[in-house]
């Protein structure tokens, strides 16, 4: 998370009554709600391609875009009826299955999670933090950090809260934080620190990227619709990233802290990384998934105490509406 997106919490908005929301009606069409786990970005170019390209309304959807941020909880708002799909993460996902909640992912917009330390520049691998200052958010707690600790031996004694201000970071050679591939290495370069960013997936980590969400009822009673959202998001992200420009637009007007600078960095990282068409999206087409890669989030959550063993994750997702877009890589 970046500064920016910290500076943006003033521009945070909810489903139900929040000011300036992401809405671009190229015509009238079949309502239905979006709503972002965080702030407009790079990372979710493909939903703002598709609302700027037309695919939406092309397929008789109106869409809207509702920005997220620590002050939104989009899962909350899915279950409670007042958006249509979300984005979300799946380890959050896994546990509402386990807590009895009907939610569904229809598809992973990234074939990998972003997720990773951000080190000074002396610092040549992981190992070398223990013992050494690292800032996480309150969230990581049930999410990486229980696997970091036993993986690496560091200790809850290293950690200090993350606030999403690189200050400390920028002021202590010996402290690491949590950081996003697009977005704090960023802000480091952009002060003039040399770093080095330690991805999560490259050692084992094996969430999706930034899934799309929905209850199972929703689905269930709007199969065709379903369908098409999908389709018509899958088509924004093969198109984002070889021409990002219209998106970037849509972007900036939901959150005008986003610079142009910021967003070219996170399109770029995307590509390099293949985060949207590398994997078996290469093969099965954007915003694919498998039992395989969801069997492993589940059993690295199992391992680390992080979801009961009874839970039952196959119920977490389903591939027909990947399969049945088909959007392949160009």
């Amino acid at each position: 998370m970046t500064l920016t997106r910290r500076a943006a919490l003033s521009a945070a908005m909810t489903i139900a009554g929040a000011a300036a929301p992401a809405a671009r009606r190229a015509r009238a069409g079949t309502p239905v709600r979006l709503v972002l786990s965080w702030f407009a970005q790079a990372e979710v170019g493909g939903f703002y391609q598709a609302l700027a390209r037309g695919y939406y309304a092309d397929r008789g959807l109106d869409v809207r875009i509702a920005m997220g941020g620590p002050q939104v909880n989009a899962m909350q708002l899915l279950l409670a009826g007042q958006a249509d799909f979300a984005t979300g993460y799946d380890f959050q996902t896994l546990r509402g299955i386990a807590a009895g909640m009907p939610l569904l992912t229809v598809a992973a917009s990234f074939q990998h999670d972003q997720q990773g330390l951000m080190t000074h520049e002396s610092v040549t691998g992981l190992a070398m933090l223990r013992g050494h200052p690292i800032l996480i958010a309150g969230t990581a707690h049930a999410t990486f950090w229980p696997w970091l600790r036993a993986r690496y031996g560091f200790s809850d004694a290293q950690l200090g809260a993350y606030t999403f201000n690189l200050q400390p970071f920028f002021h202590d050679p010996a402290m690491a934080v949590q950081a996003y591939a697009s977005s704090e290495p960023y802000q480091a370069a952009l002060h003039g620190v040399p770093v080095h960013f330690f991805p999560f997936a490259a050692i084992g980590y094996p969430p999706y990227g930034t899934p799309l969400l929905t209850t199972r009822a929703f689905a269930a009673a709007n199969d065709s619709l379903t369908a098409d959202f999908v389709a018509a998001s899958l088509a924004g992200w093969r198109d984002y990233l070889r021409a990002p420009e219209i998106g970037n637009a849509l972007i900036k007007k939901d959150n005008p802290r986003m610079t142009d600078g910021q967003l070219a960095f996170g399109v770029r990282g995307l590509a390099a990384t293949r985060a949207v068409d590398g994997g078996d999206a290469a093969r099965l087409g954007i915003g694919a998934m498998t039992e395989a890669r969801w069997q492993a989030t589940r059993d690295f959550m199992v391992g680390n105490a992080l979801l009961p063993a009874t839970a039952d994750w196959r119920a977490a997702f389903t591939t027909r509406y990947v399969a049945r877009a088909k959007v392949m890589p160009l």
